[in-house]
């Protein structure tokens, strides 16, 4: 199993081939998503230190481009967790002051994955 390690909240192990955004909820981290995990919002971004996937949706990629955040941050809502990952979540539910963190994002990757190669 995969391990997350996650900056101010610990060290998790986690099921391969799941959600980022869905793990570290789940974890007890209270991470933002806004849009329900369709990669609209980027309420859910993270900072990858170490392990950061070699691929990215396009969706992804689109939306962190036009935010000026591309190379910078990446969506949990766009990560599927495949191997250890060291990272911080830069937008919390009590950081932010959120009532609630938004809808669920479903189990899978949404929209559906055009993966391209990260550059």
């Amino acid at each position: 199993m995969p391990k997350i390690t996650v900056s101010g909240y610990g060290i998790f192990e986690i099921e391969e081939g799941q959600r980022l955004v869905n793990a570290l909820e789940a974890s007890g981290v209270d991470i933002g998503h806004r849009c329900g995990g369709y990669a609209r919002c980027t309420t859910c971004r993270v900072e990858i230190t170490e392990g950061e996937p070699e691929v990215i949706s396009r969706a992804e990629q689109e939306k962190l481009a036009d935010r000026d955040l591309l190379g910078e941050v990446r969506l949990a809502c766009q990560i599927l967790v495949e191997h250890d990952m060291t990272l911080r979540p830069l937008m919390t539910v009590s950081e932010m002051g959120w009532s609630d963190p938004g809808p669920d994002p479903e189990e899978t990757v949404t929209p559906i994955p055009d993966w391209v190669e990260r550059s």
